[in-house]
């Protein structure tokens, strides 16, 4: 307050998400909860009575709107109650009859966001970009194999490879097991849980392939390619809170070099 005790500014009161679960599989949706608290009774001021489901077409989305099943109206019924979602599939939550987001803290309206390396709060000053191009080892007409493109440090983020040729990307983890297009043997495209977080790889009919993941990872990971022809190069990039050791160009490790076989 100032001197003269002049009303604080800001809201007044301050509100946090503290459960952070979803419901259990089968659960009645909070907002259809609430509409069904009217069902049979009295409404409109006429003895009809009515069956009530969530009605998501309505302005306000903090407002009960609730459809009559198998009629072609809805009603209002004030407001939803604190902690219901503004809309199905959104994480952000009606208070007050105001729809708020939720920040990374868990302060609803504080705007709070992580930054690049998945820092609560943090500014793009704490995190370090690391974006590099493969250009090595062509093979010769005669060989092929799996060659060392980079290591991809524990901790790292928004990570993403890209291939524009017909050789094939790789992935290692740091105990020398093969999750990506190992051992001779070509992966189908779609997503994989490797190292804590979840990886889509991708592979366009021209050959050319890409691996994204949000991270953080938590163990090294080992990119590679299998080379079929020369390489044009390949780019890779992610994020690491700054500190923390980076890989230097050519960062490789021992390669489990998988033993010849047929197709």
């Amino acid at each position: 307050r100032s001197a003269e005790e002049e009303p604080c500014t800001g809201d007044p009161r301050q509100y946090r998400l503290c459960q952070l679960q979803g419901c259990p599989g089968g659960s009645v949706p909070f907002r259809a909860m609430q509409c069904s608290l009217y069902d049979n009774k009295p409404v409109l001021g006429t003895p009809a009575r009515y069956r009530w489901v969530p009605f998501h077409g309505a302005p306000n989305v903090c407002d009960l709107n609730c459809l009559a099943k198998g009629h072609n109206f809805y009603y209002t019924f004030g407001r939803v109650l604190d902690g219901t979602r503004c809309s199905p599939g959104s994480p952000d939550l009606c208070v007050g009859g105001r729809c708020l987001s939720v920040g990374c803290d868990g302060i609803l309206g504080s705007g709070t966001r992580p930054d690049a390396c998945g820092q609560c709060g943090g500014g793009h000053d704490t995190c370090l970009f690391v974006h590099r191009l493969f250009q090595g080892a062509d093979p010769s007409s005669d060989y092929f194999g799996y060659v060392n493109v980079t290591k991809i440090p524990a901790g790292a983020t928004h990570i993403k490879v890209t291939d524009k040729s017909r050789n094939y990307l790789a992935l290692m983890t740091s105990d020398g097991r093969y999750v990506l297009n190992g051992d001779w043997s070509i992966a189908w495209p779609g997503p994989y849980e490797v190292a804590g977080t979840r990886l889509h790889y991708a592979r366009a009919p021209d050959g050319t392939e890409s691996l994204e993941a949000p991270g953080p990872t938590d163990e090294d990971l080992h990119v590679m390619v299998l080379l079929q022809e020369p390489n044009p190069g390949i780019e890779y990039e992610f994020w690491l809170p700054r500190g923390h050791p980076q890989p230097g160009r050519g960062d490789t490790s021992p390669l489990r070099q998988p033993q010849t076989r047929g197709a």
